[in-house]
Parts: structure tokens; C-alpha cells; sequence
């Protein structure tokens, strides 16, 4: 569901989840839909309360590493969650107008999704080298860094080089956004293991400030952007039960859509049993109570 006209500011773009807006002085507001995106596809469904679990999750991981970021001179994009309009309250977030670096930072701890395909053929996720003997589901020696694009709406983001990272950032640019990555990963790993959560991995983006400072933006460690198992349920060997929207993907893939026309509706089922893994993975990670 889009905010609709209630949201008096410029619009600066539609993403496939996200309305942005030009709040002013250097500041976007974020504003969250229930539209739910599976293989560079919006489906035609929205999830109830999807744009609120998703803002609301951020908005308590930015504070949980907030110090890290600082320990790294660094910070996040978040300016504030309660001073956006009325219509838009606990969907929205008023933000730091940043450039954003053009790469996707993901951390991986466990053999998952794409890099389970990868890892079979090669032995390896591109240029990150992994030990022979995994399987889906494995938790990896240590977690690594395996960067991709960012694509144009309906295309697809493609895996990357670190050297490719260097390129598109340059040498110094790219070993912090390394470092920064992974040690984030790690801090929310920790964090989502005392709550009886696998953050088998996840991804994030930085932008630059005026100060040439890095920042983190976008959402984060959100069922969108991350892959959360239930703790007690993990058994390598094949896919893993989740509070992500994994469970839409395999929904789709038995359903027989061939990725390449319009996606089919969501049943009513797939439709609560979504949301309920959304809201099981804010409750768990939060201590808190979904309202």
C-alpha cells in the first residue's frame, strides 16, 4: 500500500518496497509499504503491516549499533521516527539525505540461497574461497563478505569481486566497507542468537554524508534483507524453516510461475502465515510486542 496523496512532500522515487520523499534540509523521508517483492518481481499482494514491522525493526537495530558504527567513525542515516506525518506513523523514518556507495554489502555466516548454488559449482562464492564438505544450511568458519550490484528495477543484482568493490569505491573505501560489514553481522548475530535467532546473513548499504563521513542507510537486519532461522530448528543439509519472506519464494517456486510473466496472486494462507513470520521475527529480536 502506497502512503498516498497524505504525504504532502516531493517524491523522489518508488522502489519495490519503499516510497522516498524530499522532506528538505537535507532530508528524505522513508515511508514503507506492505508490498512484498520476491525475485525482482512486486506481487501483487501486500502483506498486512509488513511496512510497519519492517520500519520498526530498523528503528531498534540502528540504536542497538549505533555504538559500533561510532567505534568505526562511522553512523547511521536515521534522524527520526515520530517527527513524519501523521498517515505515515510507524511506517516512516526521516533520514540523512546521503550519496549512496553503489554496492550491496552482504555477510554471510551460513550456506544459504544463492551461495549454496554457487558454493556446488565452484567450491567457493566467487572470490571467497570455502572449505570442501558443506552443505545448505552449514555454518561457515567465519563469516564472510560477498558484495553484489545494486540493479535497475527488474533487473537482477549480480555477485561481485572484492576487487570489483575496489573499482566502484576505491582501495580504502572498499576495506572499510569490508571490515564495517562483517563486524556489524557479527554484533547483530550475537544479538539475534540470545533471542533464539540464526542470522545466516543479511545485507546492508552505506552512503557518504557532506563529510565524506560513511553512513549506514536503507533498512536494516529486517526479514527483507536477512535470512532469520529459528534457532532450536537448525539442521544442516537443506533449506531452513524462517521468519523471512524465504517462505513467499518457495510458495512461488511450487506454485509453477516461471519468474518471467505477472506473479500470481498470494492465497489467503500464504498471505498470514507471511505476516506471522514477520512479526514473530520482531517480537523475538525486540523483547517487545508487535502493536
Amino acid at each position: 500500500m502506497s502512503p498516498g496523496p497524505e504525504v504532502d512532500l516531493p517524491l523522489v522515487a518508488r522502489g519495490k518496497v519503499r516510497e522516498v520523499y524530499d522532506a528538505g534540509a537535507g532530508r528524505l523521508l522513508l515511508v514503507a509499504s506492505d508490498r512484498i517483492s520476491a525475485y525482482d518481481h512486486v506481487l501483487p499482494t501486500p502483506i498486512p503491516d509488513k511496512g510497519r514491522v519492517l520500519t520498526q525493526l530498523s528503528v531498534w537495530w540502528f540504536a542497538q549499533l549505533a555504538p559500533l558504527l561510532e567505534r568505526f567513525g562511522a553512523s547511521h542515516h536515521l534522524l527520526s521516527a515520530t517527527d513524519v506525518p501523521p498517515a505515515v506513523t510507524g511506517r516512516a523514518m526521516l533520514v540523512q539525505r546521503l550519496e549512496m556507495l553503489p554496492v550491496e554489502c552482504v555477510a554471510r555466516g551460513y550456506l544459504a540461497g544463492s551461495g549454496t548454488r554457487e558454493y556446488e559449482r565452484t567450491g567457493a562464492i566467487l572470490d571467497v574461497a570455502l572449505p570442501a564438505g558443506l552443505v545448505e544450511g552449514s555454518r561457515l568458519p567465519s563469516p564472510v563478505f560477498t558484495p553484489s550490484t545494486k540493479a535497475e528495477a527488474g533487473e537482477h543484482d549480480e555477485a561481485i569481486a572484492f576487487e570489483r568493490v575496489v573499482e566502484l569505491v576505491g582501495a580504502g573505501r572498499a576495506e572499510e566497507l569490508r571490515a564495517l560489514t562483517l563486524e556489524l553481522y557479527r554484533e547483530a548475530a550475537e544479538l539475534a542468537e540470545e533471542a533464539g535467532i540464526v542470522l545466516a546473513d543479511t545485507k546492508f548499504e552505506f552512503g557518504v554524508a557532506a563529510d565524506g563521513g560513511l553512513v549506514l542507510g536503507d533498512e536494516v537486519l529486517t526479514p527483507d534483507s536477512s535470512r532469520f532461522w529459528p534457532a532450536t530448528l537448525w539442521s544442516p543439509g537443506a533449506a531452513q524453516p524462517s521468519y523471512d519472506k524465504q517462505y513467499v519464494r518457495d510458495w512461488l517456486t511450487a506454485s509453477g510461475w516461471d519468474r518471467v510473466s505477472p506473479p500470481p496472486e498470494l492465497p489467503g494462507d500464504v498471505v498470514a502465515a507471511t505476516r506471522e513470520r514477520y512479526v514473530t521475527a520482531y517480537e523475538r529480536l525486540t523483547g517487545t510486542t508487535f502493536r
